[in-house]
């Protein structure tokens, strides 16, 4: 119980909600494993396909979503 709350926490910590937070946590950390799913598999997807040029731009779009989540705090 006590790892899973340690987990739980630094799901909160990284979606940046605290415990008087207003937007919905559930929501925010979705889209955080959504988004990292999809940043792994895109990867994959990129290297077997033989364009790992396209590999950064997946990873400024993967940041870029992560750092607007993070921040869209009213």
């Amino acid at each position: 119980m006590a790892r899973q709350n340690k987990f739980w926490k630094a799901l909160l910590y990284l979606t940046n909600n605290e415990e008087s937070s207003r937007h919905e946590q559930y929501f925010d950390i979705i889209f955080l494993v959504i988004n990292t799913i999809a940043l792994i598999a895109g990867i994959y997807l990129f290297i077997a396909q033989n364009a790992p040029e396209w590999i950064p731009v997946l990873v400024i779009e993967y940041t870029w979503a992560f750092d607007n989540m993070r921040n869209n705090r009213s």
